[in-house]
């Protein structure tokens, strides 16, 4: 529109500004009425064309009334009169997190809550969100195109406040945090969802104790892990006694089978194998009977 208005400009000044009379007039007025003209119909064009980016929606505003019609991604013609308002469909985050500059605000912007126990718990957190496009009219008469700041953040702050004063800190912290997620995804997506924004996904990114509470679940942590270790220690020396006790039993049952089971009829019968495995014995032996019930005697004749 302004090549439409300096259209204009020119025209005044050729029709009003400049004494008809004059030699200048003559010579240049006919000009200035064409340029005039030609940029007036120009900035008309112009403004009659506008191109909406991928993963976008327009919105057109004619003096403050709202088209209900959306304008998709794409080269369209308009009313140049209309003002058209861009909202990005695509997935966004906002982040809130306690680390210098990795949030969207400056700073530290993590949001701290009570817990059922009293104790301020630190919470870093990252909301995945998108307009939904048939909303988009609705979102820009009743929010406006700044609804990060109007409506993600302050809802998704208030929520998690609200919701984590059912559970105590380390609770929070480690055996109900899924829970704790699910609860505010539940809770943020209703209201989202009332204002024409879809909520995607909620990522808890870090929940930072009290330092009292980390100490004392760091010694609690600690115990558990020496017990584990006395526990293994106790079972390993478990298992050697009875395997020793095992192993004497075994030795004793031995004995016990050897001293009533063996017969001399059964030694003697032992020692005469013996006795043959030495005579084929490719070594020099002598073998020296007794004639009564005693063992043999050998003497190795090489020695």
């Amino acid at each position: 529109m302004f090549l439409a208005f300096l259209g204009l400009i020119v025209l005044v000044v050729a029709f009003f500004a400049i004494n008809k009379s004059s030699e200048f007039y003559f010579r240049f007025g006919t000009i200035l009425k064409t340029v005039g003209v030609m940029l007036v119909v120009l900035g008309l064009l112009l403004a009659s064309v506008i191109q909406i980016g991928a993963g976008e929606v327009g919105v057109q505003s004619l003096y403050g009334s709202v088209s209900n019609d959306i304008l998709e991604s794409g080269l369209h013609i308009i009313n140049p009169l209309v003002e058209v308002k861009n909202f990005d469909k695509k997935t966004q985050n906002y982040t809130m997190s306690s680390v210098h500059d990795e949030g969207d605000k400056n700073g530290d912007d993590a949001i701290r809550v009570l817990t059922a126990d009293g104790l301020e718990v630190i919470i870093d957190l990252t909301v995945l969100y998108r307009v939904i496009p048939a909303k988009t009219p609705d979102i820009l008469k009743q929010i406006g195109v700044d609804y990060k700041n109007v409506v993600v953040r302050p809802i998704t702050r208030t929520k998690i406040r609200d919701n984590a004063v059912y559970y105590d800190a380390v609770s929070l912290y480690s055996t109900k945090r899924n829970e704790f997620q699910t609860r505010i995804y539940m809770d943020i997506e209703k209201d989202f969802k009332n204002r024409g924004i879809q909520l995607e996904q909620l990522l808890i990114r870090n929940i930072n104790l009290p330092e009292s509470v980390k100490q004392t679940i760091e010694s609690k942590i600690n115990a558990e892990q020496e017990s584990q270790k006395m526990k293994f220690v106790l079972d390993k020396e478990r298992q050697e006694a009875d395997r020793k006790r095992v192993e004497a039993q075994g030795i004793a049952d031995y004995q016990k089978i050897m001293s009533n089971g063996l017969t001399d009829k059964q030694l003697q019968y032992e020692m005469i194998k013996a006795q043959k495995d030495i005579a084929i014995s490719p070594n020099t032996k002598i073998i020296i009977m007794s004639g009564g019930k005693g063992s043999p005697i050998i003497l190795n004749a090489d020695k």
